[in-house]
């Protein structure tokens, strides 16, 4: 043994030749955290001392290769300041050109993922076999940084700009035959074959049959583009990124700009743009917020895991009751990853719908070449349509997605209770109805939760698990293992009216209600909050619910919380109930939904509706695009640090997460809590203080005037 550390070994095999292994002690993947960057320092250097050294075999220990940086280091760091942060990769950027430099060829079998500093180890290294399972990627900019360990100086050197400037701009993960198509990879086998094959292609090195050194020179030497080609290359690509990324993430542009600025330079003066270039989107609060999502994101996964393991039964069969739109998506996910259900209904007419939208999500894969129809055969045959209960003896979970109406919630439950075995989890699927009230309608309330879905299924991560006062800890287990073998983010939540996310919904529609009274145009209030992030606007936001949906729903808030939720004036959303404008669901709401000359839908602004509104509004009046953003978040905000503070949600993280997740708050602002936190929570206190004579939903909390005035935050 050359060396041995806690991540990093390297022990001579035969001929000559070393072998280079990560094997990060303690941890299921290999990552590059500060302790393994020191190590595979040391390694390099008793490689470099060892004699008779003819080559080295770079390997992995572990089921994949190396996942990338250790992102939890990146939050002290951001804290001292950009400058902290480039110095930061230093010591791994000059590990890897030493290793690109030594005197002896270096090749690396892949075998999983080699993501971010991953593949940025592997693009230094001469040549890059790969399993045929192996996956690669550059994603730094989905936590709004850039490569930082010559990424940006490399894939474009050897795979050529247009490859480097969609693999980096796009963050997304690569097959490897997509990779040895573009360039990156030089051989893709069989996983079993993949050591052979990197030894082979190594002593090919060594004998000389396989020229190493031009592929060393190559990517150290400028980009072999002349002006021309790489102002057309650059140019065109900034723009399109730049439109695709939007304003709110610079990072995509940076990287292209860096890759721009040192395509006629070597490889050193290329990293030192790169490096300043991580510097500036280091400085971001997109990066620090994007960042901060990753390790909340990495949270939440933990949270569900966790529950998972303590679930003592695993759902080997689902029922969902209420077919349709939403019961169709919910067999359709079901069935999709894994677990055969049964879709039950009251009516023929139910069902078909339900197929229908189980069909139609699966046809669209086909028709995309996602899927085969075999595949899609197979899929459909896990749906079991019935009218009847059946074989529901045998069901191990009941999701019930029947109307939103209580009495009805209640006679079914009982009912399906009746019919299945004393230990099967029974969920709702509400989105409002306290859990504990609905319990009351059964027998066995301990093997009864909430399992609240959001709408489109297939399309929102996020699922709420509700705990009601009754509910057992193995109801929650069993349903977060149901969740997560979904595919789905689920988050634990205690009970309330609303629950978390339809909780703080309606106090920002609240916002925009007030706005509307008080002679704000409703477009306006739309294209402010979308230009802050939003992907729609409160009244186009309302519209895709479904207004008779919220009308029901904040009923039930103001019920719940008739101190800040009631109200005692007639708003915009019951102007658009009371005409029986739904939104998209019957093609009208706040907006006209037609369709444009390709058939595609559009939303339309017309008189009408302003006609309809204009007896429950003032007279229209510009407002401040800062004074359309307070008032529209405030009341989301406070709402929220309610919720935490009475522990519905266990953590700012989760609250956070379930709000990306479940209503899109923009993703870039990391979460309300960490919006809260980049302008201090006692700007935040002040700005309640300046609108609180609109309500107490504009009051900040006992407790986050504690916070301010104690300097603290919701992320220590």
């Amino acid at each position: 043994m050359i060396f041995k550390g806690n991540a990093v070994s390297v022990q001579m095999l035969e001929a000559g030749i070393a072998e280079l292994n990560f094997d990060l002690q303690g941890e299921s993947v290999n990552k590059f955290d500060s302790a393994t960057v020191n190590e595979l320092e040391q390694a390099i250097t008793a490689l470099e001392n060892t004699a008779d050294l003819k080559g080295v075999l770079a390997t992995s220990g572990k089921g994949v290769f190396i996942v990338g940086a250790d992102i939890s280091e990146f939050v002290p760091l951001f804290e001292q300041g950009p400058e902290a942060a480039g110095e930061h990769l230093g010591k791994n950027a000059e590990n890897l050109n030493r290793l690109e430099d030594l005197g002896v060829p270096v090749v690396v079998a892949i075998n999983g993922f080699a993501l971010g500093g991953g593949l940025e180890f592997c693009l230094a290294c001469d040549f890059r076999i790969a399993s045929n399972a192996a996956k690669v990627g550059l994603p730094e900019t989905k936590l709004g940084l850039i490569p930082g360990w010559g990424g940006t100086v490399r894939l474009p050197r050897l795979a050529g700009a247009d490859v480097a400037i969609e693999w980096i701009a796009s963050g997304k993960d690569q097959k490897a035959e997509a990779a040895l198509k573009a360039g990156v990879v030089d051989g893709v086998v069989a996983p079993e074959a993949l050591r052979d094959a990197a030894l082979n292609v190594l002593q090919q090195c060594i004998d000389g049959k396989l020229d190493y050194q031009s592929r060393r020179e190559q990517k150290k030497a400028p980009l072999k583009l002349n002006g021309i080609e790489s102002m057309m290359a650059f140019e065109t690509s900034k723009a399109f990124v730049a439109g695709q990324a939007g304003p709110n993430y610079p990072a995509p542009v940076v990287a292209v700009k860096c890759m721009q600025k040192s395509a006629g330079l070597g490889r050193d003066e290329a990293l030192q743009v790169e490096k300043e270039g991580f510097v500036k989107v280091a400085s971001t609060e997109a990066a620090k917020s994007l960042v901060g999502l990753f390790l909340s994101d990495q949270l939440i996964a933990k949270n569900a895991k966790s529950w998972e393991k303590k679930a003592d039964k695993k759902i080997g069969h689902a029922a969902v009751l209420g077919a349709g739109i939403m019961g169709g998506g919910i067999a359709y996910q079901s069935a999709l990853k894994g677990t055969p259900i049964k879709m039950k209904d009251i009516a023929q007419a139910g069902l078909d719908l339900g197929l229908s939208e189980a069909n139609k999500l699966l046809s669209k894969q086909v028709a995309r070449g996602r899927m085969t129809p075999e595949k899609m055969g197979s899929i459909l045959a896990k749906i079991d349509a019935t009218l009847s209960y059946d074989s529901f003896g045998d069901v191990d979970m009941v999701v019930e997605a029947v109307v939103e109406n209580p009495k009805v919630k209640q006679a079914v439950l009982a009912d399906v209770e009746k019919t299945v075995s004393e230990d099967t989890i029974i969920a709702s699927n509400t989105s409002t109805i306290s859990i504990t009230h609905l319990a009351e309608a059964m027998q066995r309330p301990e093997n009864f939760c909430g399992m609240h879905f959001f709408n489109p299924v297939h399309a929102m991560p996020l699922v709420e698990v509700i705990r009601g006062e009754k509910t057992s800890d193995t109801a929650v287990a069993r349903t977060v293992a149901y969740a997560n073998a979904m595919g789905k983010k689920a988050i634990v939540v205690n009970d309330c009216p609303g629950f978390l996310v339809n909780r703080v919904l309606f106090p920002y529609f609240a916002g925009f209600a007030g706005l509307s009274r008080d002679g704000a145009d409703f477009q306006k209030v739309d294209k402010v909050m979308e230009k802050w992030g939003w992907p729609m606007g409160p009244a186009y936001l309302m519209d895709v619910v479904g207004i008779d949906t919220g009308s029901h729903a904040e009923h039930v808030m103001a019920e719940g919380f008739p101190d800040r939720m009631s109200k005692d004036y007639k708003t915009v959303v019951d102007v658009m109930f009371e005409n029986e404008r739904y939104g998209q669901k019957n093609g009208k709401g706040f907006y006209t939904y037609e369709t444009d000359k390709r058939g595609k839908p559009k939303k339309v602004a017309k008189q009408d509706t302003y006609d309809l509104i204009a007896p429950v509004v003032a007279e229209t009046k510009e407002f401040d695009q800062e004074e359309v953003i307070a008032r529209m978040m405030i009341p989301m905000a406070t709402e929220l640090a309610r919720c935490l503070e009475e522990g519905i949600v266990g953590s700012p993280a989760e609250a956070d997460m379930a709000l990306i997740y479940g209503v899109g708050f923009p993703p870039f602002r990391g979460g309300i809590f960490r919006w809260i936190d980049s302008m201090g929570v006692e700007a935040f206190v002040a700005m309640c203080d300046k609108y609180k004579h609109l309500g107490k939903l504009y009051e900040a909390t006992d407790a986050q005037r504690e916070m301010a005035a104690a300097g603290k935050k919701y992320y220590a």
